[in-house]
């Protein structure tokens, strides 16, 4: 497949980093969300705590979050070696694993995205609806969750995009298996460490600012655009 001038291993990675990235994207959506409201609403002991484990991935060197993966979710972690065990689920040198690390990097740019947009809302709305009759889960879905939709749709995309540019903490925890982990960044990787391998590298990096530019402005077009459907004024 000479399409664009790619070859067969560089389409088979730049496929692979999109399944990584929108698994990633969609699997930690619900617990982003999750978390998200309790950060911004709840009132309860170990709030801190909980908002630094949340962002300690964007502290942290991205190997170090590889290596804890690995020593978690790894065939002999204590994670990893349950779920391989009873459920045939494996992550460690698999895709899965990448899509794992790559939703562990980027959870809390999607988190930090949705929280702001919850406490943006107004708790005036809120109080109306309960005052209705609905309860707090209906509240939520039909009041709270609409208007966070931009925030949302935000953090999906910024998750998506973090995870299509990361490198090492996936490289640490499933290594660089041209076809099963290989993502279009660790090609790139692979490209600058043979002689001769500047074009490829130079061919996937293109491809990666597309992608990521095509991302956010997808991010800022329906933000803007579920923004004018909760508030067409």
């Amino acid at each position: 497949m000479d399409m664009f001038g790619l070859s067969d291993e560089e389409w088979t990675a730049i496929l692979l980093s999109l399944r990584v990235s929108v698994v990633a994207m969609l699997a930690s959506l619900p617990l982003g969300i999750m978390v998200a409201l309790l950060l911004a609403r709840g009132r309860f002991w170990g709030k801190s705590v909980l908002n630094g484990i949340v962002h300690l991935p964007l502290i942290l060197p991205p190997v170090v979050t590889g290596f804890l993966l690995l020593i978690l979710f790894g065939r002999r972690g204590p994670i990893g070696s349950l779920l391989d065990q009873y459920f045939g689920i494996v992550f460690s040198f698999r895709w899965t694993g990448a899509a794992l690390a790559c939703a562990v990097m980027a959870f809390p740019l999607m988190v930090r995205s949705i929280r702001l947009s919850i406490e943006a809302v107004d708790r005036k709305l809120e109080e109306a609806a309960g005052t209705l009759g609905a309860g707090p889960i209906l509240v939520f879905l039909t009041v709270t969750l609409p208007l966070t939709l931009p925030g949302i749709i935000t953090g999906m995309i910024l998750s998506f995009a973090k995870a299509m540019g990361e490198f090492g903490a996936t490289i640490t925890f499933v290594s660089n298996i041209p076809g099963e982990t290989q993502t279009l960044s660790s090609a790139i990787y692979t490209f600058t460490q043979v002689p001769g391998g500047d074009s490829g590298a130079l061919r996937l990096t293109v491809v990666a600012v597309i992608i990521s530019m095509t991302a956010l402005l997808a991010s800022e077009f329906l933000a803007r655009f579920a923004g004018r459907r909760i508030d067409p004024e």
